[in-house]
């Protein structure tokens, strides 16, 4: 069970150690582009102004900074390049992370994962049936919305997916329910998705109330379709 000032969220679902979850991304990531040399330049529609070169030096930044490692690619550096410093400090990051030298572990996992997805969308590669990553990306991201919403006012909404749920904000029974497959959920809540396309989503009654508390933290819903629903 996964709990936070926000969040309650039901018993059962096992929890899968971060530093496994992030080598899962890695790992992913790494096979495809290296089976891709050639999409370095492709645009990435879920980061505007992004290529997938763009978003792995974004992933190689964050691990210099967890590690503490100077690390700077150069503008011109290619992809394999990057993929190599990524391997190196990714290994360090998932060492960091396993001793529990992260403090902010969840939100790195859930980025990279979120970066999986989109690099994913921008080649045509469908999302993975499964991946260990979701549990703590969805709490990262659920937890998010829910700390809007309660700065908003809203009231408590029940959140599920896939025989989990959260009921958001600090008490109370939820007054509505969302539901989507995990995958429309999570991007729903990391800024991926149209206010319109998050109202397309399961929900008992009108969403208008909850909408602005998808614009949280770092994510703002784009104002035209990046991506389509995966359901």
């Amino acid at each position: 069970m996964a709990t936070g000032r926000y969040v309650t969220s039901a018993p059962g679902r096992e929890r899968i150690p971060e530093a496994v979850a992030y080598r899962h991304v890695r790992d992913n990531l790494s096979r495809l582009l290296a089976e891709r040399p050639d999409a370095v330049g492709v645009p990435v529609a879920a980061c505007p102004e992004w290529t997938i070169r763009d978003v792995v030096a974004h992933l190689v930044g964050i691990c210099a900074r967890v590690t503490g490692v100077p690390v700077e690619p150069p503008s011109d550096a290619g992809l394999a390049s990057l993929l190599t410093a990524w391997a190196d400090l990714g290994e360090q990051v998932e060492r960091l992370v396993a001793a529990g030298g992260a403090r902010r572990a969840p939100i790195l996992v859930m980025d990279a994962f979120t970066h999986e997805l989109d690099v994913r969308h921008a080649l045509g590669v469908p999302p993975p049936a499964t991946h260990p990553a979701y549990p703590g990306a969805l709490d990262v991201v659920v937890s998010g919305f829910s700390a809007e919403a309660d700065r908003l006012g809203l009231p408590p909404l029940r959140v599920e997916t896939d025989g989990v749920f959260w009921v958001t904000g600090q008490g109370g029974p939820p007054v509505a329910t969302l539901g989507a497959p995990r995958y429309d959920l999570l991007r729903s809540l990391a800024g991926r998705r149209t206010y319109a396309q998050i109202a397309e989503l399961s929900w008992s009654q009108d969403p208008g109330p909850w909408l602005p508390a998808f614009a949280w933290g770092p994510f703002d819903p784009p104002e035209r379709p990046a991506e389509p629903a995966a359901s």
